[in-house]
């Protein structure tokens, strides 16, 4: 009261309600000072806040982190695309085209090559490098085709038209 925080009707209710806490802690009752218990459920509250901010925070520093190495890696091992022959692919329900060379189509067909996507721009790199970019980030990579041998022979067996061959040449 004397440094004006409360007045006399404060005071009053105050030391009443100490008096009240006092006595009922001498005849043995447990006494629960409210405004304690409102103190620790706030702080309680605040540090699961604190906690999931910081939760928040690191989850976005390590999506950056990742998407980093992925542009990283992606610049580093990134196969020239400049060619005459036009390769096109889906990438979700969209019709994308690259031109390449002929020697990269095949090998784009064969899975020598993948196609991934960074930053929008679509780069060809390595298969083994699209596998690393996989590991880190499945979202990036856009097309790897499966390798040629070891897999045709699996799905030859299930293909009603494993007796058709499909031209080398043909484009769509």
């Amino acid at each position: 009261m004397r440094s004006g925080l409360a007045n006399k009707k404060q005071e009053v209710s105050a030391r009443k309600a100490k008096n009240t806490r006092e006595k009922m802690q001498r005849k043995g009752h447990e006494v629960v000072d409210e405004v304690k218990e409102l103190a620790r459920r706030s702080e309680a509250d605040k540090v699961a806040r604190d906690r999931e901010l910081n939760r928040a925070r690191t989850a976005e520093a390590d999506r950056r982190a990742v998407a980093a190495q992925v542009r990283q890696i992606v610049e580093l091992n990134r196969v020239p695309e400049r060619g005459d022959v036009e390769f096109r692919f889906t990438e979700g329900s969209a019709i994308r085209t690259l031109m390449v060379q002929e020697s990269q189509r095949r090998a784009l067909v064969s899975g020598a090559l993948a196609v991934v996507a960074v930053d929008g721009r679509h780069d060809l790199v390595p298969r083994k490098v699209a596998d690393k970019i996989a590991e880190r980030d499945a979202a990036a990579v856009v097309l790897r085709n499966a390798r040629g041998k070891d897999t045709a022979d699996n799905e030859a067996l299930d293909d009603e038209y494993a007796g058709y061959e499909v031209p080398d040449d043909l484009m769509w």
